[in-house]
């Protein structure tokens, strides 16, 4: 489930006066999204409201210069005092809000997320530039308010269910409509809650503290190490795979010329049927091995959606499109498509080089490149790029021959 970072905190006082009702925002740490919360209180206790006069005041408690954002090629550091002799902190990255508590000299003493500390005053903006930056930067997020939210295929009550998220957890909003908001649930699946029972606010990213960042890089460290090795003993068991199903070929070669010299002698006609027949099972056999290798070539390398390129992305239909192109063949472009060509064959008779399949919902939405002895390659995922799996690591749902 696709999560968004925490909400930015900041600091304000203000009073509200609106319609001849007075109301005191006070100074605390208060999500942006707080001060949405305090003015939905007010309007359900005032006769009328005045919307422009709300939009005003949140104008100026930006224009004061307690909200800013980093403006920055990378990040800022943010020091315990004053000065670059002191210690880093945290970290500012670009487009990051922060609270600003004071100035001193050429420096903002800030409030970000859990750090607080000191950054030089050019590498913030506020003011109408900080205004501008909010309306492009935030993130919209819908905060379930319900014990258990139902998500839903389309914009009604009456559509299918796809999701049920808990209570307190966020999702991002991609699209508001009258009474319902669209939601990112993972990278590829959206849905649609009702807005009755969530509270929609905007989010911004935060400060990280040294300690966070280490946490991250150590985490990043591992993960990128667990999938280096993992690659490198898929790597290695592909090899020997491979030439393992080359010395069972060969083998089967061999004993199949000995055959066609054995029959040659009894039945002219029958023995070319035959001949014609294993050198056509031979000769797919041998152009799906070396489609294998190629594609092998290729492993680790990025997935990009919608890409075709084998070394600077590519996605599932796209990688298998360009492997066969280098051989010759030409197939679809989508997945979906490439199912419907070439020649179907049982998933219990496939040989290396032919296209597996796999489907959600029974609609066909991922396509791999079937190596032999129950391996497949393809471009899977961002996360895992260009990679080797067991074909059946997900259910496989349909094979097809275009050698």
């Amino acid at each position: 489930m696709t999560k968004v970072k925490r909400l930015a905190t900041f600091l304000m006082l203000g009073v509200i006066t609106l319609t001849g009702k007075t109301m005191v925002v006070q100074a605390e740490e208060m999500p942006m999204a707080g001060i949405a919360v305090v003015l939905d209180d007010f309007y359900d206790n005032a006769e009328s409201t005045d919307e422009k006069a709300v939009n005003n005041l949140l104008q100026d408690l930006i224009i004061q210069k307690k909200l800013s954002f980093a403006q920055v090629a990378d990040y800022a550091n943010i020091w315990n005092k004053a000065s670059e002799k002191g210690e880093v902190v945290g970290k500012l990255y670009d487009n990051a809000a922060a609270t600003i508590l004071d100035r001193k000299g050429a420096w903002y003493k800030i409030k970000s997320g859990s750090v607080t500390g000191y950054i030089q005053s050019k590498y913030l903006v506020t003011g109408e530039k900080a205004l501008n930056i909010a309306k492009k930067v935030g993130t919209r997020v819908a905060v379930v308010n319900t014990k258990t939210l139902k998500v839903r295929e389309k914009a009604s009550t009456n559509s299918a269910v796809v999701a049920l998220i808990a209570k307190g957890d966020d999702l991002k909003v991609t699209k508001e409509l009258e009474g319902w908001a669209k939601v990112q649930l993972d990278e590829n699946t959206y849905g649609y809650v009702s807005t009755d029972f969530v509270k929609l606010q905007t989010s911004y990213e935060e400060a990280v503290s040294i300690e966070e960042e280490i946490q991250r890089l150590e985490e990043e460290a591992i993960s990128f190490e667990e999938e280096r090795q993992n690659q490198v003993a898929d790597s290695v068991e592909a090899e020997i795979k491979r030439m393992e199903a080359l010395a069972v070929s060969l083998e089967k070669e061999r004993l199949r010329k000995l055959e066609i010299a054995g029959n040659q002698s009894q039945n002219n006609t029958s023995t070319g049927n035959s001949s014609a027949t294993k050198e056509t099972t031979g000769s797919n056999s041998d152009l799906g091995s070396k489609i294998v290798d190629y594609a092998v070539q290729f492993l680790g390398n990025p997935y990009v959606w919608g890409g075709t390129s084998l070394t600077n992305g590519a996605d599932c239909s796209g990688f298998t499109q360009a492997i066969f192109k280098k051989f010759g063949i030409s197939i679809p472009r989508t997945s979906r498509v490439q199912a419907t060509g070439g020649t179907r064959v049982s998933l219990d008779n496939m040989i290396a080089g032919d296209l597996i399949f796999y489907a959600k919902d029974g609609v066909i939405n991922h396509v791999g490149i079937y190596m032999g002895n129950g391996k497949v390659i393809s471009a899977s995922s961002p996360s895992t790029g260009i990679r080797i799996s067991n074909y059946d690591y997900r259910t496989p749902v349909k094979a097809v021959r275009y050698l």
